[in-house]
Order: structure tokens, then C-alpha cells, then sequence
């Protein structure tokens, strides 16, 4: 145990196999009553091991202990809040867990031929159509299994339009508030960067986007935006923008991370876009964090709708005076073809459509309304006190569904860095706010409280964060070696990625 870790640590950090005792058994089976064929009979010999594996020997309470410390070694969003900004982690209702959990849904198999998966089809063409609404684009495919996969998907239908049009343009557009997926996604679609500035209102540079433009316009093949952006700011100038890019000739790109601003209230279709991703994992119920499953659904323009990926839900109505029929339309000759193996995570679906069907167009508005509402109300809050001072808000002016603040006279006067802030956080039982992102923020924190916070909690994030500054006036050590109260204490988190130790030597 080191010098500042308590015993509760020590006791936690111990792994399942260092509470290995030869002999110790969960449970003890009987003795078997009928004859037992030797192993060799049951597998064949070149796949037997040479030796049994070296499993730890635990009786059964140290087990059910060992699983339950491990579901409570990460913050999860039932422990408390959660503002990491750009990611949505609000509360997900246990009432579409309980309908993705019905059997027809939960043990369905995805090979299964159409005709005997009605009622999926059938939820996912809805799906289709209520995002095609929301988002103010009349064709949707399901495919892509994440928001990073919905920006490829994007990309690649991007150059199949230009492509269809005998053009081959090299060059996309992308602001330096852009998600980081964003330029990645642009380098693996083969095309490259051109970052776009920011101007002192948080939007797009407007000069600076006309001279990107101007530099190369018949190279233009897309711009890659967030509306709001990282910065949590609606851009005033996107009819404008619209207008410039497709002048150019290019496709305008919206990157939906951030659609729970707006649901309801302004469609990126109405804005002028031809490519929406929606991550049914922010805005939509999935609960998400560690990997995943996630979803990311891409939601086109008539222009776009040819190359979208095959196969596509359809509906088929009847000749016969039957009722509809749903089926996967393979027959798409301009489609830039499949995206993944089956239809997408089917569960995610249904999460998310229940949860469409059970907020309804009112309450998707209104759930973007408290968003904001939250996001303003803790801004104003952290303006206020110390941290007005030390941690001010990086673009001071109406957020939408989150703000960005900047650590950089905290660290001037105080001698804490962003890092060591977000770390205290988890002493007070708060999970640290994005940090360090948007790069063009010195010292960022980037808060983001969803529409499923309270307003006591709230007030108390605001609270934890005027104490801990505070504390750093007379004591900055306090946060500097913070946490105390996690399973682990502060990690090197560059010798962390950099040497990982993912495997642990068994005496």
C-alpha cells in the first residue's frame, strides 16, 4: 500500500487471483452416475491443453464480491452527474431497456429471412421515418454503427455523388471546433483537411471560409459541420454558409453529436444540408460510454439518396388489397454498398424509437428546451463567485445545450492546471467535464448537462467547484495529487498509453 492510499484502496486494487487459495471452490459437484469418457474421446488431442488453465480458486461470496466491485470501479450515470460535454449522458429510461429486452426483439436472429422478421422491418422503417422527420431529410439508413461510422458513411457517399457526376474532388472543409472524429474520418475517406477558423462569436470565419473556398473551388467536396458546435454555440451564418458551399459544388455535412439542442425546434435539412449522422446513443436513449453499442444512423437528401448504402428497409404496399409488407431492397446499382455485416445493432433501435414514441414531437422539443435551459442556467452559475474569475466562460454568450470554459487564469494565478480540477470533481462524486477539447480553448473544460438534471444538482456541480477553488487559494496541492476517494489514485496517463500493462504475471 502506497503512502497515500487508504486501506479501502488496497483491498480493491487486489485482483481476483492474488485472493486465489489452492483448494477453495465456489461450489462442490457431485460425483457423476454414469460412466465418464476420457477427454481424448470428447475433443480431439491436437486442441487439448498441455495443461489446465490457471484459474483463480475462490469461494462463491469472494466471486459475487469480485463482480460486484468490478460494476462499481467506473462512474456510471446511476451514481451521479455526469456533464461530459459533447456526449449526452443523460438519464436513458428503464422502460425502453424493458421493451428491447422482449423476447421477439432481444432473440431474434439476424439472419432471418425477411418475411419472418415483419415486425423488426417494420420498427425499422418507422425508426427511418421519424429520424427523416427530426431531421428534415426524407431518406435514412440504419447502417452505420457509430457517430465516427456515420461521418465515413458521409464521406463516401460524398464521393460517390461527385464521382456519379464525373468530378473527383480531393479537399474537405472542416472547422477547428470540429469533433476530432471529423478530420480522422476525412483522412481514412481518403480526402484532405482544410481547417476552417473560428471567429470571436464561437461560429465559422466567414472570411476564412470564402478564401478556402476561393483557393480551390472546383476541389471543394465537402464541409464538415456541428450545429451548435463543440463550443456549444448555434452558427449565425449557416444560411450563408449553405449558400457558398453548394455554389462550390460540394455537399455540406452535419455532424448530429450534438442534435439534442435542436430536436424540434431547427432541422439540419431546413439549414441547407444534404448528410446528417444522428447518434441514437447521445440524443436518443442508447446507453453508451466503454465502447459502446451505439448506432449512427445517416439521414440523406433526395440528390444523396442513390448511393446510400444496400441493403435499405423498405416498404412495399400490396397489390392484392393486403396490408403493406416490409423487405431489404438490394437492388441499389449506385449504392456505395454495405457497411457492416446485417442491419445495424437492432436493440439500439428499439431503444430509440420507444423513446421517440413515448416523448412524441412535443417532448423531443421540449427535451432540447430544458437542455439549453440547464446548460444556461450553469453557466450563469459558474460566472458567478471564484469561478467567474478563475475558470471564465471561453465565448461569452447564449449557449445552447453546452458552454466551454477556460482554465488558462486558473492556472496563471493558482498554479492548477485543468486536469488537476477535473480530477478533484471526483471527490465531490461529480464526473469531470470534458477537458482540453475544443483545442482552439486554452485549458478547456467543456461542460454539458443535459435536460435529465436536476436543478439542485446543478447548483451543487457549481458548488463542488467554487469549494475546490477555494481550497487550491490556500492548499493547491490538495487538488494537484487528487483523487483520493477511487478505486485507483491519479494515474501517469502517458506511461498509461504508452506502456499498458494488460496482463498480469502469476506466481
Amino acid at each position: 500500500m502506497g503512502l497515500t492510499e487508504t486501506p479501502m484502496q488496497a483491498e480493491r486494487a487486489r485482483t481476483i487471483y492474488e485472493k486465489s487459495k489452492p483448494g477453495r471452490r465456489a461450489a462442490v459437484l457431485p460425483a457423476a452416475e454414469v460412466p465418464e469418457p476420457a477427454l481424448e474421446e470428447l475433443i480431439p488431442a491436437d486442441l487439448l491443453r498441455a495443461e489446465p488453465p490457471r484459474l483463480p480458486e475462490i469461494a462463491e461470496p469472494e466471486i459475487v464480491r469480485h463482480y460486484n466491485k468490478l460494476s462499481r470501479r467506473n462512474f456510471d450515470l446511476d451514481s451521479g452527474f455526469y456533464p461530459l460535454g459533447s456526449c449526452t449522458m443523460k438519464h436513458n429510461p428503464r422502460l425502453n431497456e424493458r421493451v428491447a429486452a422482449l423476447p421477439g426483439h432481444a432473440r431474434l436472429h439476424p439472419a432471418q429471412e425477411p418475411r419472418r422478421a415483419q415486425g423488426a422491418l417494420e420498427l425499422m422503417w418507422l425508426l427511418q421515418e421519424s429520424l427523416g422527420e427530426i431531421c428534415g431529410l426524407p431518406h435514412v439508413s440504419l447502417q452505420p454503427s457509430a457517430g465516427s461510422h456515420g461521418e465515413l458513411a458521409g464521406l463516401l457517399l460524398t464521393r460517390a455523388f461527385h464521382a456519379d457526376r464525373g468530378e473527383e474532388r480531393t479537399k474537405v472543409l472542416a472547422p477547428d471546433t470540429s469533433h476530432g472524429t471529423n478530420p480522422a474520418s476525412v483522412t481514412m475517406a481518403g480526402y484532405e483537411v482544410v481547417k476552417v477558423a473560428t471567429n470571436e462569436r464561437g461560429g465559422v470565419e466567414m472570411d476564412d471560409l470564402r478564401a478556402k473556398i476561393d483557393a480551390d473551388p472546383g476541389q471543394i467536396a465537402c464541409l464538415m459541420l456541428t450545429n451548435p458546435n463543440t463550443l456549444g454555440l448555434f452558427d449565425e451564418n449557416i444560411a450563408e454558409i449553405a449558400e457558398l458551399i453548394h455554389a462550390a459544388g460540394g455537399t455540406l455535412y452535419y455532424d448530429g453529436a450534438n442534435l439534442n439542442a435542436v430536436m424540434g425546434h431547427s432541422r439540419p435539412g431546413d439549414m441547407g444540408f444534404d448528410i446528417v449522422h444522428v447518434n441514437l446513443h447521445k440524443s436518443f436513449s442508447q446507453p453508451h460510454g466503454g465502447g459502446g453499442p451505439g448506432a449512427g444512423p445517416i439521414a440523406v437528401s433526395e440528390r444523396i439518396e442513390p448511393f446510400l448504402p444496400r441493403p435499405q428497409v423498405v416498404r412495399r404496399e400490396s397489390d392484392n388489397g393486403g396490408g403493406p409488407s416490409f423487405d431489404l431492397d438490394h437492388e441499389r446499382p449506385k449504392s456505395i454498398g454495405r457497411l457492416r455485416g446485417f442491419q445495424g445493432n437492432f436493440g439500439v433501435f428499439v431503444r430509440s424509437y420507444a423513446y421517440i414514441l413515448s416523448l412524441g414531437s412535443d417532448g423531443l422539443a421540449e427535451a432540447s428546451e430544458t437542455a439549453v435551459l440547464n446548460a444556461n442556467y450553469l453557466k450563469a452559475r459558474l460566472a458567478e463567485g471564484r469561478a467567474g474569475e478563475r475558470v471564465p466562460v471561453a465565448f461569452d454568450r447564449h449557449c445552447m445545450h453546452e458552454f466551454v470554459l477556460s482554465g488558462k487564469p486558473m492556472k496563471r494565478e493558482l498554479g492548477l492546471a485543468t486536469l488537476d480540477l477535473a480530477k478533484r470533481l471526483l471527490d465531490f462524486g461529480f464526473h469531470p467535464p470534458t477537458v482540453y477539447f475544443p483545442l482552439l480553448v486554452e485549458e478547456a473544460l467543456m461542460i454539458e448537462p443535459t435536460e435529465t438534471e436536476t436543478k439542485e444538482s446543478l447548483d451543487a456541480f457549481a458548488e463542488a467547484i467554487e469549494q475546490i477553488l477555494a481550497e487550491a487559494e490556500t492548499d493547491p496541492e490538495r487538488a494537484k495529487q487528487a483523487p483520493y476517494t477511487t478505486p485507483v489514485r491519479r494515474l501517469d496517463e502517458v506511461k498509461a498509453t504508452r506502456h499498458p500493462v494488460v496482463r498480469q504475471e502469476i506466481s
